[in-house]
């Protein structure tokens, strides 16, 4: 990560220096001078810890962006310094979450995807090399959940879910990979899930459970294959988060027990994810690849 000064911390440095030169007032040159000492004092801490956290001039492609975890992740990435692309099926939430960005001063593009489809997901890829030039991390976060007694769950729901949640995230992870491969560096970063490693319940839902395992699993084969070529690959598995995908009419009667079963005795808003993403994609973690992250308010503990 660079450590290169603070460029409007300079600004203000140089117009300090300007008008210490045309005032003869001790006074002021004593404020002024004082003020250059605070500058002085941020510009170290620009060049400190927290600035490994920053993404200053990257991009990055968000997909499940529209909505609950990934938006929160894209407006983290957007505001550590990213161009963001914002990729949903929907292309109407896409559309809102990027002017929301935009209204931030961040650079965004919406873009309308269908994970399950491979040349969706390529072309995909395309745009976003099309509208910024280059791509440094890729978060894989499309993702559906559906349930059923493992007896009654239909081969559409079963070939649905896989479709979407691991297809979808091996999709992407190739295309973006493709890219990243041929400049040496990159950090992927999949939606797993608690659910790779516990049994939820009460609600029944194996189609998602086995994808979410084979998720994780994949992480682990594709972020060691690919990171002696400088791409990185891991995940984050949240818990129980407050999203739309679990404000369902069917799930409100289950949120209580997942409550009572969580030590933190509550759900996970989604922006309490983000320092995890932005780890993973920062310089701070240049040496962590196949990792699982978990992050679930202690739930697979118990």
């Amino acid at each position: 990560m660079s450590s290169a000064r603070d460029p409007a911390l300079e600004k203000l440095e140089a117009l300090l220096k300007e008008t210490l030169s045309v005032t003869s007032d001790p006074k002021v040159k004593d404020k002024l001078g004082k003020a250059q000492e605070i500058i002085a004092t941020a510009q170290v801490r620009t060049k400190g810890i927290l600035n490994k956290f920053a993404l200053d001039g990257q991009v990055a492609v968000v997909t499940g962006g529209g909505q609950g975890i990934g938006r929160a992740i894209a407006h983290a990435l957007g505001e550590a310094g990213c161009k963001v692309a914002v990729a949903d099926l929907e292309f109407s939430r896409v559309e809102k979450v990027a002017a929301e960005l935009q209204a931030k001063g961040i650079q965004s593009l919406a873009i309308k995807v269908d994970v399950a489809k491979k040349q969706d997901v390529e072309d995909m890829v395309q745009k976003v090399l099309s509208a910024f030039g280059d791509l440094h991390i890729g978060i894989n976060n499309a993702g559906i959940v559906m349930h059923s007694n493992s007896e009654d769950t239909s081969e559409r729901e079963w070939c649905k879910t896989m479709d979407v949640n691991l297809n979808g995230v091996f999709y992407c992870c190739q295309a973006e990979a493709k890219h990243m491969l041929t400049k040496g560096r990159g950090s992927i970063i999949n939606t797993a899930s608690m659910s790779a490693t516990i049994v939820n319940h009460p609600q029944r839902q194996v189609a998602y459970n086995t994808s979410k395992a084979a998720v994780v699993h994949m992480t682990k084969t594709l972020g060691t294959e690919w990171c002696d070529r400088g791409v990185r690959v891991n995940c984050i598995s949240p818990g129980y988060v407050d999203t739309e995908l679990n404000r369902t009419e069917s799930l409100m009667a289950v949120r209580k027990q997942w409550i009572s079963e969580t030590p933190m005795q509550r759900l996970c808003d989604a922006e309490e994810l983000v320092g995890g993403v932005l780890y993973l994609a920062s310089s701070l973690s240049s040496y962590t690849t196949g990792l699982d992250l978990i992050m679930d308010g202690g739930f697979t503990c118990w």
